[in-house]
């Protein structure tokens, strides 16, 4: 059916229903576990509260453009990223860029869990997970 704005209708580049859920639960499952693995690494708690939300610093890109925000943004939550920089840091014995790399883990992963997904160069709200201004619309009717 045409038209049909529920959760359930097909949007082609978008996910819903049950794998929009499986998603997020997925990034609250590798939060927990970035977590886990940080306190487990002997990191700074204080580390970490200054760095969980670094990540967003990346939002600073929109004031060039939603291209270049979504480019910007993307950077900084993609998993690439801090993958590469926590093998990195285990091949050289980095601590520090361990640490670092598990809390860049944990933002993601909460932004996901969140709903906050990867973004598309037509504006903040149009992400792989949805948009985000239409699921919390659908989200109270």
């Amino acid at each position: 059916m045409e038209g049909n704005n529920n959760m359930t209708s097909k949007q082609p580049g978008f996910v819903n229903g049950a794998p929009l859920f499986l998603l997020r639960a997925e990034g609250l499952a590798v939060a927990l576990a970035a977590v886990a693995a940080f306190s487990r690494s002997g990191g700074s708690w204080r580390l970490f509260a200054i760095l969980i939300l670094a990540p967003d610093l990346s939002m600073l890109g929109y004031i060039a453009g939603p291209r270049t925000g979504a480019a910007a943004y993307n950077a900084a939550h993609a998993y690439l990223g801090p993958v590469i920089l926590l093998a990195a840091a285990v091949a050289f014995a980095a601590p520090a860029g361990i640490a670092t790399a598990l809390i860049w883990i944990a933002h993601i992963g909460f932004d996901r869990a969140l709903g906050f997904g990867l973004k598309y160069g037509e504006g903040f709200a149009f992400t792989h997970l949805g948009r985000a201004g239409r699921r919390a619309r659908e989200a109270k009717s």
